[in-house]
């Protein structure tokens, strides 16, 4: 009965750390938003935004850990909506007048995530490190000229344990926040949508 009962207590013992080192998926609720000051230099002109998620896949990466493919991250589907209104916001604050779709003689911005990465290393049952990247391409149009950019940003983390949904919340709306920031220091999509 000893040896019966010891030998459960180690098959017990072997499961939990197994399941400890499994993760499950996230779904992060990332609300980035522009972080500089932008100063109204428009007078008041109107601009169409499309704001679009054009990554090939909705799957950021995964958690890592001893069964990666059953710990995706993603982003909440509310995030797109978020990001459009960060955006017009920043073009409001531009001095432009944001109208919808179809206006005469609007000139129109369209701002795309067209990139969203967070890898953990493949090898080992614990996530130490997390590479996150993100991309928007933002295109701005008039009537006579066009100009398109990609503004990118990254970062890299270590841990001593798993990130939890919070934490990972965190990282990839920091990162998020400064590629989206970047779009709005571009002067040259500024100088388009004025024309």
């Amino acid at each position: 009965m000893g040896i019966r009962k010891g030998l459960m207590a180690a098959l017990l013992m072997g499961s939990a750390l197994l399941v400890g080192c499994a993760h499950s998926p996230q779904q992060l609720n990332v609300q980035p938003q522009v972080q500089v000051p932008l100063n109204p230099v428009a007078s008041r002109q109107p601009v169409v935004v499309v704001v679009q998620d054009t990554r090939p896949s909705k799957v950021l990466g995964t958690r890592g850990g001893i069964y990666p493919e059953s710990s995706n991250i993603t982003i909440n589907e509310q995030s797109i909506g978020l990001i459009r209104q960060q955006v017009e916001g920043a073009v409001r604050q531009l001095g432009f007048s944001v109208v919808p779709e179809g206006t005469p003689n609007a000139n129109r911005l369209t701002v795309s995530l067209a990139e969203l990465r967070y890898q953990s290393p493949k090898d080992g049952a614990y996530v130490t490190q997390a590479d996150i990247s993100a991309a928007f391409v933002a295109e701005a149009r008039s009537s006579s000229q066009q100009y398109q950019g990609r503004y990118g940003a990254s970062a890299q983390h270590r841990f001593g344990y798993a990130p939890n949904q919070a934490t990972n919340t965190r990282l990839v709306t920091e990162v998020m926040n400064d590629a989206l920031t970047r779009v709005f220091k571009d002067p040259a999509i500024v100088q388009i949508l004025q024309r």
